[in-house]
């Protein structure tokens, strides 16, 4: 799958990375034990691949941004004209890269294109780590179609 426009940088491709995959309905059993992974890959400095969409994700995303180590966001739309402000400081460190499967254009997320995000991510990824996936939900039908090595939290 094809990078169509990308924002920061570039050279955190080139980095063993770990894709985080949740779904948007996880149980409240699962919520602390995935802060806990977050706040485990910062520390020790490993580079998460994520959506960073469902609430759980924007919450990995919150203990993963207080640490040092790369992030690489997937959106499941194109880049916005405006960057969000609190991005700009891991821009500007070099820890930080925005990428999209899609143009411009694309502004709005829908079914397909969070399934097209979660596909370039497991593809991009070395390793996936699942927060929580939902029984017969998109992630675990995703999940069926790679032999890359999966972790699941929960």
């Amino acid at each position: 799958m094809k990078i169509e426009q990308l924002l920061g940088n570039e050279m955190l491709l080139k980095l063993p990375k770990t894709a985080f995959l949740c779904s948007r309905k996880i149980p409240a059993s699962a919520v602390i034990k995935c802060f806990d992974w977050a706040i485990e890959q910062r520390e020790k400095g490993n580079c998460v691949i994520s959506g960073f969409h469902s609430q759980i994700e924007k919450d990995v995303f919150h203990y993963l941004f207080k640490g040092k180590q790369p992030i690489i966001i997937v959106l499941a739309r194109g880049l916005k004209e405006k960057m969000v402000p609190e991005l700009q400081n891991p821009l500007n460190e070099g820890r930080l890269l925005i990428i999209t499967p899609f143009d411009k254009s694309t502004k709005r997320v829908t079914e397909q294109t969070a399934e097209l995000r979660n596909k370039m991510m497991i593809e991009l990824a070395d390793s996936i780590t699942v927060g929580y996936a939902s029984s017969g939900g998109q992630i675990e039908k995703l999940l069926t179609m790679t032999n890359k090595p999966i972790r699941r939290i929960t």
